[in-house]
């Protein structure tokens, strides 16, 4: 079934679009939240699975890494199979997984069948997005991506604040039980309202390709997730895997060259567009997750904010996204929308350099106004990427490119996480130290017969405990500003990718760019 007429260059309606719409904007929402949902529990799974602090993370670096090595192939596997029937068996697979998540009674259960949701979840993103460009003509693609946009960049925001309140009403399990109920009325609306798709049988899988991949991402997604509590590069472990994901990275670019067919067409990389598209979504990758995984331990570590009013407080980032994204939906199509993202990228500025000058007295009304436009500036990036990056990729490419995208994404989270929260350990012990030296019984600010001074004697063992907190308190909080102004001057460069974007026809121009609704 098609939803275009090829021989008219006109788009036909789509039946039950809406309903399509709803359930691929659940499935995304859903596996967007898993991204960071299950942060906020991992202290009560850790306690509840008698695991130690490194086991524990496993929960969240076996997801991660499996949904990475499985986002490569998706075009290929929906070429292969048709796009419904996976999308009805990855989503059906992910629910599933998810209450065996929920279920699981020892760590190496759950980190198991973190392993397998992670596989079946690595689909659901690159299947929606391809399924929302393909039902919704030209003319109206920027409001279907702000539509779909919204679960994307709205579930990883809102997952720790979600994952706080299941956790403190109920146990840590609801975080993964939460997904039945999607799971269930996205899997039916699919079955039963999405237009059928037909595979090709006869397509051959290239294990070669998809082998050298696999290796590069998964070593480089382990390095990542371990680099911190290994040391870096003083870790044998660290170092074996950075060479291992290197080699991996280095093959795969030779092997998709020199290859007849290789899984991912290297003829996309040829479409200028597409290709900064993608070092655009990596960037901003890098903003989406770690500004968050900042902000949180900022607010009960600095700020002593109680754990549900954080989560309030952090909410508001995601109302500045989903405004943004539905207005620059409206926007895209009466505004060159390189002006939208260069708006985006000053606004991702700006609030990266309100937070420099915060302290942990600075007032709640500066905080929600500076997420609320930090959201706001992530929103109308992403959401003329998503319609400038495909405009001029021929439409057979959709799916491999939406996966691609999904894939540089994760990978620019990753970059961002591991970056920002080794810069704030280092950086906290260097000033530390720096701060420390001047904490001595000549210092003047000690002498004298008051009780403050009293207090504060570095000579008694009280004294001394209390002075080490308020230093590490102090260079937690210049720690911090360092990660601010390095996250600034990672947002600006990007200014300079937008010069490398054309701007797509004007929807007049758009029937000649007819094609199938459904591979």
């Amino acid at each position: 079934m098609s939803s275009i007429s090829q021989s008219k260059g006109t788009y036909d309606p789509v039946p039950h679009r809406l309903i399509i719409t709803l359930c691929t904007v659940g499935a995304t929402l859903m596996q967007a939240l898993d991204q960071t949902i299950a942060n906020v529990a991992l202290p009560y799974m850790q306690g509840s699975l008698s695991a130690t602090y490194d086991e524990i993370t496993w929960v969240l670096t076996s997801y991660i890494t499996a949904a990475a090595i499985m986002t490569a192939p998706v075009g290929w596997l929906a070429s292969r199979f048709g796009r419904k029937y996976l999308f009805i068996t990855c989503l059906i697979g992910f629910t599933v997984t998810s209450m065996m998540c929920g279920a699981a009674q020892s760590l190496t259960q759950i980190v198991i069948f973190r392993l397998l949701q992670g596989m079946f979840g690595a689909a659901l993103v690159p299947l929606s997005q391809t399924t929302m460009m393909d039902i919704y003509p030209p003319e109206q693609r920027g409001k279907a991506m702000a539509i779909w946009g919204v679960g994307v960049m709205v579930g990883p925001i809102l997952g720790p604040t979600l994952g706080g309140y299941l956790t403190e009403m109920y146990n840590w399990r609801y975080v993964f039980y939460i997904n039945l109920p999607f799971g269930i009325l996205a899997t039916l609306g699919l079955i039963f309202f999405m237009p059928r798709s037909f595979g090709n049988f006869n397509l051959r899988f290239d294990w070669i390709g998809f082998a050298v991949l696999s290796l590069g991402i998964g070593s480089l997604q382990l390095m990542l997730d371990r680099g911190q509590n290994q040391d870096w590069f003083t870790s044998t472990e660290v170092i074996a895997e950075a060479v291992l994901g290197g080699l991996g990275v280095y093959l795969f670019i030779v092997h998709m060259i020199t290859a007849k067919k290789p899984f991912i067409p290297a003829v996309m990389f040829k479409d200028r567009n597409f290709s900064a598209g993608l070092l655009l979504m990596f960037a901003t990758g890098t903003i989406l997750v770690s500004s968050s995984s900042l902000m949180a331990p900022w607010l009960q570590n600095l700020a002593n904010y109680p754990v549900e009013t954080a989560g309030l407080i952090m909410a508001p980032r995601g109302i500045g996204t989903m405004t943004a994204m539905l207005t620059g939906g409206r926007l895209s199509s009466r505004l060159d929308p390189r002006l939208l993202m260069a708006g985006g990228i000053l606004a991702l500025a700006w609030s990266m350099w309100e937070m420099t000058t915060w302290t942990p007295d600075v007032a709640q009304w500066t905080i929600v106004v500076t997420i609320i436009v930090q959201g706001a500036g992530l929103g109308f990036v992403f959401l003329p990427l998503q319609v400038l990056a495909f405009a001029t990729l021929p439409p057979q490419y959709r799916t491999d490119g939406a996966s691609l995208f999904s894939l540089f994404r994760n990978l620019g989270a990753a970059v961002g996480v591991s970056v920002t929260s080794f810069m704030l350990a280092h950086n906290t012990q260097v000033l530390h130290e720096s701060i420390g030296a001047s904490v001595t019984p000549f210092n003047r600010a000690l002498q004298g017969g008051g009780a403050v001074s009293q207090a504060w004697n570095p000579m008694q063992p009280h004294g001394a405990a209390m002075l080490d907190r308020i230093v590490n308190h102090q260079a937690q909080i210049t720690a911090y500003i360092d990660d601010y102004w390095m996250m600034i001057f990672t947002t600006l460069p990007s200014l300079a990718l937008l010069l490398l974007l054309r701007r797509p026809k004007r929807a007049s121009a758009a029937p000649a760019e007819v094609h199938a609704a459904m591979d």
